[in-house]
């Protein structure tokens, strides 16, 4: 299992964000999130987001850092990408299937990056 992670450049609510994503599946990328208790609300569209003070945790625990342009490449190159403004049917689908290559879950009341 691999998931990777860029560094907590983007701000937001007064902090800063990284996003955590896989290159295979979003089960994959839920699995590892669920192992350190990153809860799904923190799921948006294609990654996690991830505040800064738990950057070097995730690193620790498997996460290979990379740039902000691997992590879109990643998603791209796998199929996995959603951008803003997908659909509402492609963004509630979480990809769980219909139109999604993933299988995970989507948190609600996400904090956007």
């Amino acid at each position: 299992m691999t998931v990777y992670i860029d560094p907590p450049n983007w701000p937001g609510h007064g902090r800063m964000w990284s996003h955590l994503v896989s290159d295979v599946s979003y089960a994959e990328l839920q699995a590892f999130a669920d192992r350190l208790g990153v809860p799904r609300r923190a799921f948006e569209r294609d990654h996690y987001d991830i505040p800064s003070p738990r950057y070097a945790e995730v690193v620790a625990a498997g996460a290979v850092e990379v740039s902000s342009r691997e992590v879109v490449r990643l998603l791209t190159e796998s199929g996995l990408r959603r951008r803003k403004g997908a659909s509402r049917d492609e963004a509630r689908d979480g990809g769980r299937g219909e139109g999604g290559r993933g299988d995970g879950g989507r948190g609600d009341g996400v904090v956007s990056c």
